[in-house]
């Protein structure tokens, strides 16, 4: 029975089930008397919901402590093998897949490198297929026990109701590609765990927002430096985030030509791969017959020596002028949105590090209005490189969480179990 305000009492239960779940997950342990201002139900429904947790595996306890003048409080915390996850990271140089189980802890990985430049589709569902396997077997977890498989991709994601998530790629030549379509044939998992496909500075921010530099923060942006760029905004009216195609907007009218074939795009100036071109173009000495990340941190030593010898001048000068343009189109961001917080992830900008973030930090200053740069803050991403990959994870466990710690429904388009059938045959007429 639906309430004044539409929500049945199916609803309540499943919101009560969220809170307590996402209370103990992020703040846990705690016991049943902190859980009731930490999610504002009574004492009575905690109890009950907590039963339900306990009873459905979910939750468990965690040892106990003192209280004021009566018994021991019971602790309890989410029990970290009552759900697992898959994460995929579809990157520049590899395709990165890791098991983790329901507190995100790792249980296996699997990488498969990447040619240079080369995105064939055909190749990309392969490694996802085969990385599943793998961290599966090496785990030696049941494949219908995973509640998703979550996948960064480059490009912008479209979900469509009759082939799933189709990714539209322009920079890696990807068009209209129906990912999710072709994971799903010949696939090794069963067709009741879900496929969560989004771009991957999305995953990047979700990640960095749960348990990264985001936390605490309520209006941020988390950009994603790698071969090109991207970024990732996160509102109270986008609490899960929002990808932002922040690579290509014009940053020099008839300037360089990106990788998605329209002149003067941010990506064509900041991205590791421009980075490395102009480089190359001055007259620098790129490595040959080596990856971007490989190349990216031999640029990084010619332009700051760990010894006492001279730096490569035009290494430096293209950094500099590298943090210009990022600073530049962090300055759009700014004025655009008017974050509390921007946070600078991805492989080449963790490369590039706290030693180029001063210079980012004061162009962006000096591009960006006076009120809304005074407010920011800008500073490192703190989950490393895996950040994408957790970030994909977090994905299942998001749809987790808002079904009260329920997993999906079964299709209804698929057959009826056999004992449904068995039922209604034996049904007088």
């Amino acid at each position: 029975m639906a309430g004044r305000n539409g929500r049945t009492v199916r609803d309540l239960r499943r919101a009560n089930r969220t809170a307590v779940l996402q209370r103990l997950y992020f703040d846990g342990p705690l016991s049943r008397f902190e859980l009731g201002p930490a999610t504002g139900l009574s004492s009575g429904s905690v109890s009950n919901v907590v039963a339900d947790l306990v009873a459905d595996g979910l939750v468990e306890e965690a040892g106990s402590v003192d209280s004021d003048g009566g018994r021991p409080r019971t602790l309890l915390r989410v029990a970290p093998v009552s759900g697992h996850m898959i994460g995929v990271d579809v990157g520049e140089t590899r395709v990165r897949v890791e098991l983790f189980d329901l507190t995100l802890t790792e249980l296996a990985r699997a990488q498969r490198p990447l040619e240079q430049q080369r995105y064939e589709v055909e190749v990309i569902v392969d490694h996802i297929r085969s990385g599943i396997a793998e961290v599966l077997a090496g785990a030696g977890l049941a494949p219908e026990r995973l509640l998703g498989v979550g996948i960064g991709v480059p490009g912008i994601v479209e979900h469509t109701p009759d082939r799933g998530a189709v990714v539209h790629g322009q920079t890696i030549g990807w068009d209209a590609v129906p990912l999710e379509t072709l994971l799903r044939a010949g696939s090794p998992l069963p067709d009741t765990v879900p496929y969560f496909i989004d771009n991957g500075a999305k995953t990047l921010g979700q990640a960095e927002m749960w348990f990264g530099a985001g936390r605490g923060a309520r209006n941020a942006l988390v950009v994603l430096f790698g071969s090109g760029v991207g970024a990732c905004l996160v509102t109270p009216e986008v609490e899960h985030g929002r990808a932002v195609e922040w690579g290509h907007l014009t940053v020099r009218v008839r300037g360089r030509r990106c990788r998605c074939g329209a002149l003067g795009c941010l990506e064509a100036y900041a991205g590791a791969e421009s980075l490395l071109a102009r480089w190359r173009e001055e007259g620098g000495r790129v490595p040959g017959g080596t990856d971007e990340e490989t190349a990216l941190t031999a640029m990084l030593a010619a332009a700051y020596p760990a010894d006492d010898s001279a730096p490569d001048p035009v290494a430096l000068a293209v950094l500099e002028e590298t943090a210009e343009y990022l600073g530049a189109g962090l300055s759009d961001l700014i004025n655009l949105f008017q974050p509390e917080r921007i946070l600078m992830g991805g492989w080449a900008g963790l490369q590039l590090g706290s030693r180029f973030l001063p210079a980012v930090h004061r162009h962006a200053l000096s591009y960006a209005l006076r009120h809304p740069a005074e407010k920011v803050t800008i500073e490192l991403g703190r989950l490393g490189p895996d950040a994408v990959t957790v970030g994909a994870a977090i994905l299942p466990l998001a749809d987790f969480f808002a079904r009260g710690g329920r997993r999906p429904d079964p299709d209804p388009q698929s057959p009826p179990p056999a004992w449904h059938t068995a039922l209604r045959e034996r049904t007088p007429r």
